[in-house]
């Protein structure tokens, strides 16, 4: 997927597009686990489609719940997303960040010759 050390540089428009691929990537990892919540919150805890979006959403970025959650099992899927919306936060990142990350290792490391 990525080239060697021994290998030279990317040209520009291939690591462009690595880089729109991976971003596609990242996109699709947010949008599945936004719905994973916005079906968890509507079916588990009661919330209407529109609420069950918001909770979601604002689990998914960090920022916490905005509606009270009544139901034992709408709680203990509030707890898991929490969990699972850190991991696929960091996950989402490293996804993005991978191929820049790369390209600057990657130059440092060339050989001059």
């Amino acid at each position: 997927m990525y080239e060697h050390r021994s290998q030279p540089l990317l040209p520009r428009a291939l690591f462009l597009r690595r880089l729109l691929r991976h971003g596609l990537i990242g996109i699709a990892v947010i949008v599945c686990s936004l719905a994973i919540g916005i079906v968890g919150y509507h079916v588990l805890a009661g919330f209407s489609w529109l609420n069950s979006l918001l909770d979601a959403s604002m689990i998914l970025g960090g920022m916490g719940p905005v509606n009270p959650l009544t139901t034992t099992a709408g709680k203990l899927f509030a707890s898991f997303y929490a969990l699972f919306a850190g991991i696929a936060f960091l996950a989402t990142v490293g996804i993005f960040v991978a191929p820049i990350a790369h390209r600057l290792l990657h130059r440092l490391h060339l050989e001059k010759g």
